[in-house]
């Protein structure tokens, strides 16, 4: 099962508008999804850039996101947890919340993966990529992807 996700921000492999990068506002662009299976207790976000230089990048990473909730606006504030109990951890730039596209040059691929769990993991806000894909890594029952790019 596959769970589809869209923003106005990109098309998917389509280039991402600099509004959303550390060249622009550098705020969180709309993301939304369908496809999330019945029975699903909870959602996933992560965000990364595999071309960094260094090794992937992440750029964002959601967790604890209601399964009824289909998406978010543009703009998401980088606080722990949202009122809904969506909890939001740490990028590689160290920050609570997103930190957008900043690649050092060439043209970079930004992925927004989602993750259907069918258990709420007991997690805490602040866990990184890693942290998180080891608590939920036996919990995913669907997943999807968008990917956009951006170059400088």
């Amino acid at each position: 099962m596959s769970i589809s996700i869209k923003s106005n921000a990109f098309s998917e492999g389509g280039m991402i508008t600099a509004k959303y990068t550390c060249d622009g506002k550098d705020i969180s662009p709309d993301i939304s999804w369908t496809g999330i299976p019945e029975g699903a207790k909870s959602i996933v976000l992560i965000s990364d850039d595999p071309d960094a230089p260094a090794g992937t990048w992440v750029h964002w990473v959601v967790y604890n996101i209601p399964p009824e909730r289909t998406g978010f606006d543009e703009g998401i504030p980088p606080k722990e947890e949202l009122e809904d109990g969506t909890i939001q951890g740490k990028n590689d730039f160290g920050r609570i919340g997103y930190g957008g596209p900043c690649p050092p040059g060439g043209t970079h691929r930004y992925y927004f993966r989602i993750y259907a769990l069918k258990e709420k993991p007991g997690v805490r806000p602040g866990l990184t990529k890693k942290q998180i894909m080891e608590k939920i890594n036996d919990l995913i029952i669907s997943e999807g992807q968008l990917m956009g790019k951006y170059g400088r």
